[in-house]
């Protein structure tokens, strides 16, 4: 493989930035398939093309990787960073495929908050990816993570419980909630993730 020894650390910073926006973007639209859910015009399909996109930048960014001598920072964390992103993605593309799957009649309440600390904390994430190439003023985003992965972790516990008070909800009713959550949940920890690489890096390079 031909290394370039030219330095495109623009290239780095512009695709990190569309992978943020591509995660925001999909944050958005699977709040609105599960609102709407199962009424919602958003077909997964949708959100399937999103998931794409992401894993095409993602190539984009290893390839960049494989072949410019100069990266903006280590190699390792421009992998580590990278995955954690795409995972924040596969994750929502899980859940909302499991509205499907499951043929979920209405959504539950948790689901819809989870959902909207998925925006918020994904519109930080863009946020914190966009001004990734100055490396300050990127702490109010990587809080503004950070406390929604804290919030997500709440609802996620009171969503499991209120599972198990209602004795009139089926145990095959309880395992598909569970597994909705538990996408949801692993996509806001994805992102905290990725908020604390973004502050290794800013530790590393600034």
């Amino acid at each position: 493989m031909r290394l370039t020894l030219v330095p495109r650390r623009q290239d780095f910073y512009e695709v990190f930035a569309q992978l943020g926006r591509n995660a925001n973007a999909t944050a958005v639209l699977v709040e609105e398939r599960f609102r709407g859910f199962p009424d919602t015009v958003v077909e997964h399909g949708k959100v399937k093309d999103l998931e794409h996109e992401g894993d095409r930048l993602t190539a984009e960014l290893y390839h960049l990787m494989n072949t410019q001598y100069v990266t903006p920072f280590d190699r390792e964390d421009v992998h580590d960073l990278a995955r954690a992103i795409d995972d924040v993605v596969d994750h929502m593309e899980h859940a909302s495929d499991l509205l499907s799957l499951y043929r979920v009649e209405a959504p539950m309440e948790q689901a819809l908050e989870q959902c909207r600390l998925l925006v918020g904390a994904t519109d930080h994430l863009s946020g914190a990816l966009g001004q990734l190439r100055s490396l300050s003023g990127l702490q109010p985003h990587l809080a503004g993570i950070k406390r929604r992965e804290d919030d997500g972790d709440r609802v996620a516990r009171d969503a499991v419980a209120a599972l198990f008070e209602d004795d009139d909800i089926s145990p095959r009713l309880i395992i598909q909630w569970k597994d909705i959550f538990e996408a949801l949940e692993d996509s806001l920890d994805a992102c905290d993730t990725a908020g604390h690489l973004i502050g290794n890096i800013i530790v590393k390079n600034a």
